[in-house]
């Protein structure tokens, strides 16, 4: 088994936001070059996250949703569900990808999925994630520790998009707020997720998705995933 060529998916479903970064900063901390990488999907119930160099001025009126202040990149951003989030924890130093690369393997993984529904979507040089016509539709954040990626992306599905509303996503006044159902794509994550695992394993060049039996072969095996993850 090639660990540069193998991948990992956990398919979630719907997990608070709290008990999954807290899993995924514990994987990092506790992972070696015989890890597995792996890709974490899931859905979460409404929160706002605040990125470290976030400002308080972007938070206009949070009301009932909580806000939470995270160790990812980039100001504040909503999840909640009809949206999919997708959690990239890759060696990047054993893949021989810079912090560049990722971003941009992520954001042509969005824009080809779009291409598949006949959407013209691109990325911003002064604003990551994807956008269609000016509106956001996958906003993007990430951090480095140890050589190794966490956080990820989050694709605006079939949502309420109303809490966009009470932030500026992503430290952007104004800007418009978008979603596959209402661009004439996918209109459940049952869907889009397949077709979005495939676009990032090929733009990041994975060849293989790792089964369990083949995840057992590796480093951290016994991680406690499912205790950690089980309060969300």
């Amino acid at each position: 088994m090639d660990l540069k060529q193998s991948i990992y998916v956990r398919k979630l479903g719907r997990k608070s936001y709290l008990p999954v970064w807290q899993a995924m900063q514990r994987f990092t901390d506790q992972r070696d070059k015989l890890t597995a990488d792996e890709i974490w999907f899931v859905e979460h119930d409404a929160v706002f996250t605040q990125g470290q160099a976030g400002k308080s001025e972007h938070l206009l009126a949070p009301a009932d949703i909580p806000v939470i202040q995270v160790d990812r990149g980039g100001q504040v951003t909503y999840h909640g569900p009809g949206q999919l989030v997708a959690y990239l924890l890759i060696d990047i130093k054993r893949k021989g990808l810079g912090v560049r690369q990722l971003v941009n393997a992520i954001e042509n993984s969005i824009v080809e999925l779009m291409q598949d529904y006949d959407v013209e979507a691109s990325p911003r040089a002064d604003a990551p994630g994807v956008y269609v016509n000016g509106a956001k539709l996958c906003s993007l954040g990430l951090r480095i520790r140890r050589g190794c990626s966490f956080h990820g992306l989050a694709l605006n599905v079939s949502m309420d998009l109303e809490p966009y509303s009470r932030i500026n996503p992503c430290g952007l006044e104004g800007i418009a707020i978008t979603q596959t159902a209402d661009l004439g794509g996918a209109k459940s994550l049952s869907e889009i997720e397949p077709l979005l695992l495939t676009k990032l394993m090929n733009n990041l060049k994975y060849s293989e998705q790792m089964s369990t039996d083949q995840r057992e072969q590796s480093s951290l095996n016994h991680f406690p995933f499912e205790e950690l993850t089980s309060s969300a």
